[in-house]
């Protein structure tokens, strides 16, 4: 596959990966599905907005760079149209960095969040019941927290798509890193096989079809 071609696929996936990651972020500032009554009553990663500005917005820039790298050569980089894709190639790979940053930052949020847990009502206060993740493989303990409802399975949920789709951008990211270098190295590909020939008589253009087969020689 021709490095423009396999950049536009990551493009094309890149760009759901970041909606999902921007909705994942919104619906954390409704803990439980329900409207906060305070805005310190939400978790405090959630503020950090690791969906919305690292997976989110830092990812759309690359993702449409990708995307449209197939037909960009940097303006023939002044009719050198070989020249022109490399650079275009090269500049991909600085993207591909920003997406590298927007990716792990939304990563490191999230995995910081699920160890940190949620902000739920213990006696009548907003605070955080759990440390260290110590509530990950103890069920028992969720019953600590009196609101919102299922917070936790909402916070855990959340927080764990935001990891995953942050885990894959960083790989789709790193990949464009690796395609980039390649396409800037040795160009993108040009694939074709001529199989007619050309022939000019004045102002008349003819074409023939060269063929493959022997010849039949005449026996008479």
């Amino acid at each position: 596959m021709c490095s423009g071609n396999f950049a536009k696929c990551l493009g094309i996936t890149l760009i759901p990966l970041a909606i999902l990651s921007f909705l994942c972020n919104i619906l954390l500032l409704f803990p439980g599905g329900k409207p906060a009554e305070n805005n310190d009553d939400i978790t405090d990663e959630v503020w950090y907005f690791g969906g919305i500005l690292g997976s989110g917005i830092l990812m759309i820039f690359p993702a449409l760079v990708f995307l449209g790298l197939k037909t960009n050569n940097c303006c023939g980089c002044c009719g050198n149209e070989s020249c022109g894709t490399r650079c275009a190639m090269f500049f991909s790979i600085i993207f591909a960095g920003v997406g590298l940053v927007g990716a792990g930052y939304s990563f490191i949020v999230s995995a910081l969040a699920i160890n940190h847990g949620p902000k739920c009502l213990i006696n009548g206060t907003f605070t955080y019941p759990f440390t260290d993740g110590d509530y990950l493989s103890n069920h028992t303990m969720w019953d600590a927290c009196e609101g919102p409802s299922d917070i936790v399975t909402w916070h855990l949920t959340l927080f764990s798509m935001l990891l995953i789709m942050g885990l894959v951008q960083v790989v789709l990211c790193g990949f464009q890193v690796i395609n980039g270098l390649i396409g800037t190295i040795f160009g993108d590909c040009c694939c074709g096989v001529g199989t007619l020939t050309h022939r000019s008589h004045g102002n008349r253009s003819q074409f023939r079809r060269i063929s493959t087969l022997p010849r039949k020689h005449d026996t008479g």
